[in-house]
């Protein structure tokens, strides 16, 4: 096995980044405490992906589009909206920029193989999976129409997580994730170093100050109102990153609290490998949330780029961290592919609707470009091919990680 300088790679990266060194070693166990999962490596290390990604042939032909940028299957999920309602969309947008729609679908169906490896699924239902997903991308792509999956329009693999995801209420959130003091009736942020730790004098003044201006600005000034805050500890990839949970007084206490969610943006991953012209945006924060609110059909609850001190951040509603209703967990495919393939049609969907729904703006295809796009058929071999192929890759990689 050539020696690619794995570790020298992945250090290089995340030292080239600001991030909490303790949280940053945590990172690097999580990457390899799973002697049977290479997932969670191919999840840490979205870097790597792009820097081995050839600019050739359908990889640099297929037409522009604004993708998330780290998209696998563990990057689809719920949220409540700021109407309340649940919606399934792609939901992490940290590393979104302009370039080929093929980017984005070749990481997925990467992450397909490797998940599928991961369980011992066969080669064969693995492939199957990933043309589930072709088929049903380039289908959509060819209606030209971009729609939504909400609780009234979702298929039954995706409705029973909607469902799930109604049925966890805040106050289940907020007891999971808060202390309350009966005697005060009020509540605080419960510290378990597994979710949130301590932060210093220094970062709660930081915090505090820019959510007074913030809340200043807002027709309700005093649901914005600070009563606690904390580091949060969340994520693969962007574990170290600079991250606070906020308690708020929201609808008023102790019930009626709100979690907050303010994480520091930094610049993509994709940055260096991307040859097409960008948007000249005011700010990382403001590129990861005008990309999101323009691919997602409506998004989560409270989503806001803003400025603190020299830095900028996404702000947005902290919701359930209960994984059965917050993401898709990867499962034994083979054992449910009925189901499995209902799954991959419905993520296909959302992938085109994204593409469509964010088509002509700012340097990415008109829907015509990408329909005769989705017609043709040598591309779809090809990035099934790599994907297949680099899925290997990444287990070569990850043995060397783990080494």
């Amino acid at each position: 096995m050539a020696n690619r300088n794995i570790r020298d790679r992945i250090q290089r990266f995340n030292l080239s980044q600001p991030r909490d060194p303790n949280l940053l070693k945590v990172k690097y166990a999580y990457m390899r405490e799973d002697k049977e999962n290479p997932f969670v490596f191919f999840r840490a290390t979205c870097h790597l992906f792009y820097e081995d990604l050839p600019i050739s042939s359908w990889f640099k032909k297929a037409p522009l589009t604004w993708i998330c940028g780290d998209l696998h299957v563990e990057n689809f999920g719920n949220f409540r909206a700021d109407n309340r309602r649940v919606y399934f969309d792609i939901n992490d947008f940290d590393e979104a920029v302009l370039a080929p729609c093929t980017w984005e679908i070749a990481r997925l169906l990467t992450s397909i193989f490797v998940a599928s490896e991961t369980f011992a699924v066969e080669q064969k239902v693995a492939e199957n999976l990933c043309q589930q997903f072709l088929n049903a991308y380039t289908k959509t792509i060819s209606e030209g129409k971009s729609y939504w999956m909400g609780e009234d329009t979702a298929p039954q693999v995706i409705e029973d997580l909607l469902s799930r995801k109604n049925q966890v209420k805040r106050r289940e959130l907020l007891e999971e994730r808060t202390v309350f003091d009966k005697e005060k009736q009020r509540r605080s942020l419960k510290i378990d170093f597994k979710k949130s730790q301590p932060i210093s004098a220094e970062q709660k003044q930081k915090v505090r100050g820019f959510i007074e201006s913030f809340a200043a600005r807002q027709s309700n000034p005093q649901f914005f109102k600070l009563l606690d805050v904390a580091q949060r500890i969340a994520g693969k990839g962007s574990l170290g990153v600079e991250r606070y949970v906020l308690l708020v007084e929201g609808k008023g206490s102790p019930d009626g609290n709100y979690l907050l969610d303010l994480k520091k943006a930094l610049p993509s991953s994709l940055s260096p490998y991307t040859i097409w012209e960008q948007p000249k945006w005011l700010s990382e924060a403001e590129r990861i949330v005008s990309i999101q609110k323009r691919s997602q059909a409506i998004p989560i609850a409270f989503l806001h780029s803003v400025i603190i001190g020299k830095d900028s951040f996404v702000l947005r509603e902290l919701q359930s961290t209960q994984s059965s209703t917050d993401y898709l967990k990867i499962e034994k495919w083979d054992d449910k592919l009925e189901k499995s393939e209902q799954l991959m049609q419905s993520l296909g969907k959302v992938v085109a609707w994204s593409h469509l729904r964010s088509s002509g703006r700012q340097g990415s295809a008109i829907a015509d470009w990408l329909i005769d796009f989705a017609n043709k058929s040598k591309w779809k071999t090809e990035v099934m091919e790599y994907a297949k192929a680099y899925s290997q890759q990444v287990h070569q990689d990850w043995l060397e990680f783990c080494k």
